[in-house]
């Protein structure tokens, strides 16, 4: 893609380093508290993880891709800084856990010498561009989106430096009604239509309160999205609520304008940015495909054919979204040797590796033989409480409970959806759009504090289809693998495939559910 005429070089990203760099010191010195300090350091990109002895950082991928440059560069962090916990995120990023003061810096820095940049990866801040991770490659597709997805990345990049939000500002690009990036009910997303537009829609998001996005426009030359995001932004700042955090999100503005009035001022500021801001107007041009075929072919269970003939994919779902960094080196090495091929990170933390000719992919399919071994294994979970400040239950550690259950019921593939967790209501997991999601809390039964999950059903994130999962009631952890093994146990005696018994059985997942809830 050619630069936009708002490219910020990353190297100008310094500049701000040194303060970041002085506030951890002071932290980690005992001179500032975790809820000051995660005041400022959210807007590098970094946390302090729970007790306050090891950082969190976010790398930011528009789009979810790292080409081999990029990969390189996480894979040489860590060799070198011997980072020992990486987590695919559900904005198509990845964090590195676990790390020191020394190492955060050096990373951060040496990030923006391959174009990585951390600044405003947390805290009031456009977050990472996302895309469907298939982009430009996928078969089926309206169109190729991820160009017109880098040119928003960048122009989002420019609001760090101007007027503060409220709160941080989501931004989507779906290439299909698949709607992987859940742009229908972001702060800002853009659904691609068969005729090479979009349609628009605003002011959504999961978590406390979640609310469906409102269709804001239709039709919208690509060519004019920036209008969008600059309204978006501009609308933002007039509305937002900048004294109560907890209702500081672009949804809560559905709330204060009622959703005709939300769509009316909408469409006003959207006008009057058309008029005032006219270099606005985008001029992309995707990079060619270059690669082709060799002739090889492939097949396997994790592998799909591109839209470009001779080209596949291949799907990689370390469980939990953690790959084993030893891991992430090794492929690194391997797609070094393989033109053309990159990492497109997913939703649902996973990643695809595209561009590759039949052998190759059937080498990369054999290398990541450690990914999910079913559909139940591509459950989504986030970092969870062992590690994030705002985490209350174990996510990670309930997944990898659930998985061990599964397996050791021998439950076969399609007994079970991909079950969404979040280690709290914030929905990182998005548990709200699973079929069967969950929320970490806690369950105090006789005055004891027991770890506990608020169970959801009946989710579902493709447009036309959107709906959030209805709270159903409260599951002590170590009930929930017992209460799947059972589901799936059900399906497979009713001799179906889950969706198929879940669509001629409706309401059964309560029905089984309430035997567990506490």
């Amino acid at each position: 893609m050619n630069q936009t005429n708002f490219y910020i070089d990353p190297q100008s990203w310094k500049e701000d380093l040194p303060a970041f760099q002085e506030a951890t010191r002071r932290f980690y010195a005992g001179a500032s508290s975790v809820k000051e300090y995660k005041g400022f350091s959210g807007g590098f990109g970094s946390y302090a993880q729970k007790g306050g002895k090891a950082s969190m950082l976010r790398l930011r991928t528009p789009g979810g891709r790292l080409d081999q440059k990029k990969l390189a560069f996480v894979a040489d962090c860590i060799r070198q800084y011997g980072v020992d916990k990486l987590h695919f995120t559900t904005c198509q990023t990845i964090q590195l856990h676990d790390l020191q003061p020394d190492a955060l810096f050096a990373i951060m820095e040496k990030a923006l010498d391959v174009g990585i940049v951390t600044r405003g990866g947390g805290g009031d801040f456009p977050r990472n561009a996302m895309v469907s991770p298939l982009s430009g490659v996928e078969q089926g597709e309206y169109f190729d989106v991820l160009p017109w997805a880098e040119a928003a990345g960048e122009y989002l990049m420019t609001f760090i430096r101007e007027r503060k939000m409220p709160r941080k500002l989501k931004v989507g690009f779906s290439n299909s009604p698949a709607n992987v990036p859940h742009v229908t009910f972001r702060d800002l997303g853009f659904a691609a239509r068969p005729d090479g537009t979009f349609d628009v829609y605003s002011a959504g998001g999961l978590g406390p309160n979640p609310k469906m996005g409102l269709k804001v426009a239709e039709a919208v030359a690509p060519q004019e999205i920036l209008f969008h995001i600059r309204a978006m932004w501009e609308l933002f700042l007039a509305y937002g609520n900048y004294e109560n955090r907890a209702k500081a999100r672009t949804r809560y503005m559905q709330d204060v304008l009622g959703a005709e009035g939300y769509v009316a001022a909408y469409s006003e500021t959207l006008a009057r940015v058309k008029a005032e801001h006219p270099e606005l107007v985008l001029e992309v041009s995707p990079a060619p495909m270059t690669k082709t075929g060799d002739g090889s072919t492939a097949s396997g269970r994790r592998i799909l054919a591109q839209k470009q003939e001779g080209l596949y994919a291949v799907h990689y779902h370390p469980l939990g979204g953690c790959p084993a960094p030893e891991q992430m080196v090794k492929l690194s090495e391997l797609l070094s040797g393989m033109p053309g091929a990159e990492v497109r990170l997913a939703p649902d933390e996973s990643a695809y590796i595209v561009n590759l000719t039949g052998k190759e992919a059937m080498a990369v399919a054999q290398f990541t033989a450690d990914s999910a071994r079913d559909r139940f294994e591509t459950s989504v979970a986030c970092i969870g409480a062992s590690i994030c400040q705002q985490g209350v239950g174990d996510s990670q550690k309930l997944l990898r409970d659930c998985v061990e259950a599964v397996r050791a019921a021998n439950l076969k593939d399609g007994s079970l959806p991909q079950i969404h967790i979040s280690g709290c209501p914030s929905s990182c997991g998005t548990h709200q759009i699973g079929v069967i999601g969950f929320h970490g809390g806690v369950k105090v039964i006789d005055k004891v504090p027991h770890p506990a999950f608020t169970l959801h059903v009946y989710g579902n994130d493709r447009q036309g289809e959107e709906r959030f999962g209805t709270q159903v009631g409260v599951m002590l952890a170590g009930d929930i693998p017992s209460f799947l093994v059972k589901l799936g146990q059900t399906v497979e005696n009713a001799g179906m495939d889950f969706d198929a018994w879940n669509k001629s059985n409706p309401n059964a997942i309560e029905t089984i559910a309430a035997d567990f809830l506490a």
